[in-house]
């Protein structure tokens, strides 16, 4: 549903700080990364590390000290319609249908109604969530809530889909099925996503590509090429291919956290 030629995120440089309290917390230093059209990259380390400011700095949510921002060639400047966000928790209107949350960026775009409920109807379908286009949020389940949230990032095409924790706040039966459903949609609509976590086998079992972040401030400690094979199932975790991968990033996040944890074994 997405042009398979645009999604190609550069961060070059990226540092950013903020003031807290008086003084000055570097949040991410010297981060450097390129992702290809329609890659799915992780971001994953340890508690405070910067996941969410690099998120943030993609989505033009935040600004750098230094270093720059590109999505297909165009340096961010601030939130734009090409880069979707998604959160942790869904933020959907109480007081609006399922229905009319997905429709409500493309209202405020002034596309006509005929084409936007066409098109909320077209991926509340690939989200699983036909015939519940009358329900209000509050008659809805977390995951049910967090598909909506994505349809609603997704009814508007960006070429970006960036994605904070989406899943954090669901159990872990739910948290598999929404894995599974995410893949699924990915497959389908071809965007860019970068997806952050704190979950090593979350990240592994989404993600083409794992950046291993270092303890505050951000850099990259590591970046691990995922190359299991797609589609995947919630079979491959257990695969001696899937355990490797996670033995060695175990080792890198376990070693970062313990740099900001006292007591902690190193």
């Amino acid at each position: 549903m997405t042009d398979d030629s645009t999604g190609r995120i550069e961060i070059n440089d990226l540092s950013i700080a903020y003031g807290v309290n008086g003084r000055r917390v570097e949040a991410v230093r010297r981060f450097t990364l390129t992702t290809t059209p329609g890659e799915f990259v992780a971001l994953l380390g340890p508690s405070g590390c910067g996941k969410t400011t690099v998120l943030n700095a993609v989505a033009g949510f935040v600004q750098p000290n230094n270093g720059t921002v590109v999505v297909d060639g165009e340096p961010v400047q601030g939130p734009g319609a090409d880069r979707g966000m998604v959160f942790q928790q869904p933020s959907l209107f109480p007081w609006k249908t399922v229905l009319g949350n997905v429709e409500f960026g493309l209202k405020m775009r002034g596309i006509k109604k005929t084409l936007r409920t066409s098109r909320a109807h077209a991926y509340l379908s690939l989200v699983g969530l036909t015939g519940f286009e009358d329900a209000y949020p509050a008659e809805l389940s977390g995951g049910m809530q967090q598909r909506v949230g994505i349809a609603r990032t997704l009814v508007n095409r960006p070429r970006v889909m960036l994605m904070d924790e989406p899943f954090g706040a669901l159990d872990a039966q739910t948290r598999l099925a929404m894995q599974e459903l995410l893949l699924d949609v990915w497959r389908e609509v071809r965007t860019t996503v970068i997806f952050v976590t704190h979950d090593i086998d979350e990240a592994l079992f989404l993600a083409d590509r794992v950046v291993v972040m270092t303890a505050r401030p951000g850099e990259i400690r590591d970046v691990v090429t995922v190359k299991l094979a797609r589609p995947r199932a919630a079979e491959v975790i257990a695969t001696a291919e899937f355990m490797a991968l996670k033995a060695r990033v175990f080792a890198q996040v376990r070693e970062e956290s313990a740099r900001v944890l006292p007591g902690r074994r190193r």
